[in-house]
């Protein structure tokens, strides 16, 4: 039986001597946000499970090639981005959400934060404005490039440093900073002329 408390550095060590409940473990713990993250850029459910299910085989079969000096979950995430963008430059694709994947959470959490999110306006017409927000900050986002897209996702939604944006992209820090700002002020434009 693999402890869970096992660092991901421990469990890559277990996997490349053959152990597969390390495999399992690794899996268990990065399956979500490797999906989520897929399907934000791809909006298609079976497409990001098809690449999220590509994106382990790849892993796995390039464990060998895994830095422990680096985070696991960088490396994992940077295995599924070149999949991904791989696939949306073949397909030429050009969609994303920032509400994430429709069971990035249970129920349950789905349902405790509705009532969070309501509970923090006090009138209706709050909670109806930030709906209304929330939804052209996703018609923007939809809007941007790939790569700045990738960038605000890995920043804004999955919560990525720079560095760890810059090894994922496997692009400079100077260029993960420079899609950012670009990004923003797009989007900053975007959601300016939405308002006037």
């Amino acid at each position: 039986m693999i402890d869970t408390d096992r660092t991901d550095q421990e469990l890559v060590r277990l996997c490349l001597k053959g152990q597969e409940r390390a495999a399992h473990e690794l899996v268990s713990r990065y399956q979500r946000p490797v999906f989520s993250f897929i399907f934000r850029m791809v909006r298609d459910r079976e497409l990001a499970e098809d690449l999220a299910q590509d994106t382990f085989v790849r892993a796995f079969d390039r464990l060998a090639q895994y830095d422990p000096g680096y985070k696991f979950s960088s490396w994992l995430f940077k295995v599924g981005h070149n999949l991904t963008v791989d696939h949306i430059r073949r397909r030429e694709l050009d969609t994303v959400s920032i509400h994430g994947a429709p069971d990035a959470v249970t129920s349950d959490q789905q349902e405790a934060t509705s009532v969070t999110l309501e509970s923090e306006f006090e009138r209706p017409d709050e909670l109806l404005e930030a709906r209304e927000l929330g939804a052209s900050i996703e018609e923007a986002i939809e809007r941007l490039r790939p790569e700045y897209r990738t960038a605000i996702l890995l920043r804004h939604v999955e919560g990525y440093s720079y560095d760890e944006i810059s090894e994922v992209m496997e692009i400079p820090l100077g260029t993960v900073k420079t899609y950012i700002h670009r990004a923003r002020a797009e989007l900053q434009d975007m959601l300016g002329h939405l308002r006037e």
